[in-house]
């Protein structure tokens, strides 16, 4: 069967005009949800009108981009193409108008992380930026997945990531040492550990699966056990969490001893909310904290202005974890 034909039986007629934008938010609305009702509640419509733009989106381009089902509907292969090519084409229209909108409104500069570095490193310090311009909005977008800085209005990304991996133009904060951390309250509830073996008696944090994936192998307590020779030592009990920032929590709140990150409770340690247990028997990591400019937004002078704030912070950090005298 020819396309003309097969495109006749359909009830379509293919198109060579370019088609009209009209219509795309509806599409990719409809698309984002598989539901007509859903699409319509998100773009503030009837569902008849979304019914309606769809199909005079059908109709532009000439082919069925959804089957239609009682409860539901789903892409074509035509619909699930074009999804393709106008997700990021639409991401890079928004991203344009917001840029507009931005520079002929307040300053602001927008930054993206993972959720236990912004709660641990940056939130904490940022009173200081906003004080020195309070001109300035910040925005901070938490998020495990890594952000496209050329198709978003992220301007900063700070990630976290073997030197090997780093992208060119990124610029290293720090680097990263592990280190054995406690409550002082809970150490002073019992004998303290004085040697790695003596950590039988006691409760250890550990992070949830840490030993099977790859970056996390370098922050487990195994890990750090077997450096100490003491690979089949088994605690009283082990507290498993999944984040960063619940760890530190947990060892804030006395529920046992943690592995933790040295430049994420180097803040903590300093002003004695923890207690570094052996100082002499910290764990170096191959991983180091990266700080990337998005490649529209290095010459704005906010984001520049917090990009060098950024850098300024990350010193003081590494002046924290310099090595310390043990006090034992």
């Amino acid at each position: 069967m020819s396309t003309a034909s097969s495109s006749s039986a359909s009830g379509l007629t293919l198109r060579t005009r370019p088609i009209a934008i009209g219509h795309v938010r509806a599409f990719l609305a409809v698309a984002r949800h598989l539901n007509f009702r859903a699409a319509a509640e998100e773009l503030a419509l009837t569902q008849s009108a979304v019914s309606r733009q769809i199909q005079g989106l059908e109709d532009e381009v000439g082919l069925p981009l959804f089957l239609r089902h009682t409860r539901a509907v789903e892409l074509t292969s035509a619909g699930a193409q074009l999804l393709r090519a106008w997700t990021p084409a639409v991401e890079r229209i928004d991203t344009a108008v917001r840029s507009v909108r931005q520079s002929a409104g307040r300053k602001s500069v927008s930054i993206t992380t993972w959720a236990s570095f912004a709660a641990m490193w940056l939130i904490p310090r940022l009173e200081d930026f906003q004080r020195q311009h309070p001109d300035i909005d910040i925005r901070i977008d938490t998020t495990d997945s890594l952000v496209d800085l050329e198709t978003t209005d992220v301007d900063l990304a700070i990630r976290y990531s073997r030197p090997t991996a780093a992208l060119r133009g990124m610029t290293e904060l720090f680097g990263e040492q592990l280190a054995v951390v406690a409550s002082p309250w809970l150490l002073q509830s019992a004998t303290a550990p004085r040697r790695p073996q003596d950590l039988v008696g006691w409760s250890l944090i550990e992070a949830t699966d840490a030993d099977q994936h790859p970056h996390l192998q370098w922050l487990s307590w195994h890990r750090w056990l077997r450096d100490q020779d003491c690979a089949d030592l088994q605690p009283r009990r082990w507290v498993y969490l999944r984040y960063a920032h619940q760890i530190v929590q947990a060892a804030l709140a006395g529920q046992g001893l943690a592995l933790t990150r040295l430049p994420l409770v180097a803040e903590a340690l300093a002003d004695g909310r923890l207690v570094e247990v052996f100082p002499r028997q910290r764990l170096d990591s191959p991983l180091a904290y990266w700080l990337l400019t998005g490649p529209r937004s290095g010459q704005r002078p906010e984001v520049q202005a917090f990009a060098q704030w950024l850098q300024q912070q990350a010193h003081d950090t590494r002046q924290a974890m310099a090595p310390v005298d043990d006090p034992t």
